[in-house]
């Protein structure tokens, strides 16, 4: 998850769909999220109830395995990024396309209403990407909140990238700067609204898969399929929206892009087997407890 937020234009969300950890994420984010919520209202007991509420067993290694994965491949995916732009692109494209496969293998009722659904999703979706505003110069405070809200929403959603909606809205310069110049008002509104979005998107989301899990599921499908835009090799890579025909450099892109497509599919075939063993373990004990 990580090293996927560190692509523009993917998300770590995608990768907690295909391993099929998403609900436990959603789930350990609400109630840490609320948690922060209730320590902000000044309530110490709603906090403390809320913490034991965490899966902390499943949440800090998840969290560990981000930053670390942040702290060894950042160089390493900015450098690759800049030398190939155009094959990097590809590489991500498959990865991404692969994961829209597994992620509607999720969905149990893939009938008509989801297929309508996923259309829709993935149709809004790619036409906002075509869109972005141009810096906003002296943004208001509570502009800041937005964007801080706007933008941790968006590191949960698969196929969403929460700097590529930043710079959607103009404001990933005026975040960046702030973080740049130790702004630490703006720093600070940023991240009270990241954690007031998160508590409120994350409790919305999980209410939303608890009635509407195939919906939900089919429009993050949608989401994933309309964010393939961002990554679309030609003309620029990652760097932009502008959709162009394949260039010289044609063959490695689409080379790259099976292969990451195929290893999503190793991957999530290798989930589905260890759960099937999990599941048939848990029911011969089950059989053999008295």
């Amino acid at each position: 998850m990580g090293a996927a937020d560190l692509v523009p234009g993917v998300s770590g969300g995608t990768v907690a769909l295909v391993l099929g950890i998403y609900r436990r994420l959603i789930t350990a984010i609400r109630c840490g999220a609320g948690a922060l919520a209730s320590l902000v209202r000044f309530d110490g007991s709603e906090f403390i109830r809320r913490m034991t509420e965490v899966e902390w067993r499943f949440f800090i290694p998840l969290l560990v395995g981000i930053g670390l994965a942040v702290v060894s491949l950042s160089h390493l995916i900015e450098s690759l990024l800049e030398s190939q732009p155009v094959r990097m692109a590809g590489l991500f494209f498959g990865l991404v396309a692969g994961s829209i496969v597994v992620a509607w293998r999720l969905v149990d009722r893939r009938d008509m209403l989801r297929l309508t659904i996923l259309a829709a999703a993935a149709v809004a979706t790619f036409i906002l990407l075509g869109f972005g505003a141009g810096p906003v110069a002296a943004p208001a405070w509570w502009m800041y909140i937005g964007a801080g809200a706007l933008a941790i929403c968006a590191m949960i959603l698969p196929g969403i990238s929460g700097s590529f909606l930043l710079l959607m809205v103009g404001m990933y310069t005026a975040v960046l700067g702030a973080v740049n110049d130790r702004d630490l008002v703006a720093i600070g509104l940023v991240a009270f609204g990241a954690v007031v979005g998160l508590a409120a998107f994350s409790t919305l989301l999980n209410a939303l898969l608890d009635r509407y899990q195939d919906e939900v599921m089919a429009a993050l499908v949608g989401l994933m399929a309309g964010s393939l835009r961002v990554l679309w090799p030609w003309p620029e890579g990652t760097e932009g929206t502008t959709l162009g025909s394949p260039s010289t450099d044609a063959v490695w892109p689409v080379v790259l892009a099976v292969a990451g497509a195929a290893v999503v599919l190793v991957v999530a075939r290798r989930e589905e087997a260890i759960a099937h063993r999990v599941d048939d373990a848990a029911d011969e004990a089950a059989e053999v407890a008295p």
